[in-house]
């Protein structure tokens, strides 16, 4: 009898990254709750330190699960049984940031249709304009609290618009830099890859002055009532997923500067192409629903 071969898989020894992880999204976590109390309050503390501390864990831990894993896959360690299941991997990341942000939209929904027409007597809650916030105006934007705090609304055009061009350009140059992959054309690859990032970059950079604007001409902050929570926490969150997206792109570049990848050999460019296309349609989504709407 023959013997019969078998797909090789390979199995990686036990990794401290993951508890490293861990510990550094628990401490960013943990001083960034307590920087924001610390910032409305205008009290002094240590939620900034706690912060940059977690952050800094998370850059030693992505440069060291990085490295391991590069080093994996250029000695030859990987299989397509192992690609199939990165694959998988990713996919189901992907899907758990889909309903990470769907949350935060469903809370959008939520105080939009539902809260506060109902704090402004709709249906049968005549009784809680009356009696909670007697004149209180159901509108959205909210700009005026039920407790009378005022702001003002951030419109689409400006900057916000601006961003929207950028990142949907980012992701037409994040198409072909992939598809100069495929057919192996490694300058047009570095010419595209590098023009993502400078896009991404530039779309961060836009987002601070957008940040500044609010809170220091607009009055628009965290506190601003529903209005500011929801604003600053969609519009956050996603421009920390950017920050990450951009990040994965930067290695990519680098890594390519080196000669890694091919047509066969690619799942981790393809896998950043995959989390920065998933940014560019939440941003369209934003733009719609938080902006314009």
């Amino acid at each position: 009898m023959s013997e019969q071969q078998y797909e090789k898989y390979y199995v990686p020894a036990q990794s401290p990254w993951p508890f490293v992880g861990a510990v550094a999204l628990f401490l960013i976590a943990v001083g960034a709750g307590n920087f924001v109390i610390e910032s409305t309050k205008g009290k002094d503390g240590y939620g900034g330190w706690i912060l940059v501390a977690g952050l800094a864990v998370l850059l030693f831990m992505l440069v060291g699960w990085f490295r391991d894993q590069i080093e994996e896959s250029m000695t030859g360690m990987h299989s397509s049984q192992l690609g199939r299941s990165y694959r998988q991997g990713m996919s189901w990341f992907i899907f758990s940031e889909v309903m990470f942000f769907a949350a935060f939209f469903g809370a959008l929904f939520y105080a939009r249709m539902i809260a506060v027409p109902w704090l402004g007597g709709s249906s049968n809650n005549a009784m809680t304009n009356e009696v909670l916030w007697p004149g209180f105006e159901a509108m959205w934007p909210l700009v005026k609290t039920p407790d009378g705090t005022t702001t003002e609304a951030m419109g689409w055009y400006g900057l916000p618009l601006i961003n929207t061009v950028i990142l949907l350009i980012s992701s037409v140059t994040a198409h072909f830099a992939h598809v100069a992959l495929e057919e192996g054309k490694r300058k047009q690859l570095t010419l595209f890859l590098g023009l993502t990032i400078l896009l991404g970059i530039g779309f961060l950079t836009l987002q601070v002055e957008e940040y500044v604007h609010a809170y220091r001409e607009m009055g628009l902050m965290l506190t601003s009532g529903v209005y500011g929570n929801t604003f600053f926490m969609l519009t956050g969150f996603h421009g920390l997923h950017v920050t990450l997206g951009t990040i994965l792109l930067i290695v990519m570049f680098f890594r390519v500067l080196k000669g890694h990848f091919n047509k066969d050999n690619q799942f981790a460019f393809q896998a950043a192409s995959w989390y920065w296309h998933f940014v560019d349609v939440v941003w369209v989504l934003l733009f719609i629903f938080v902006y314009i709407l």
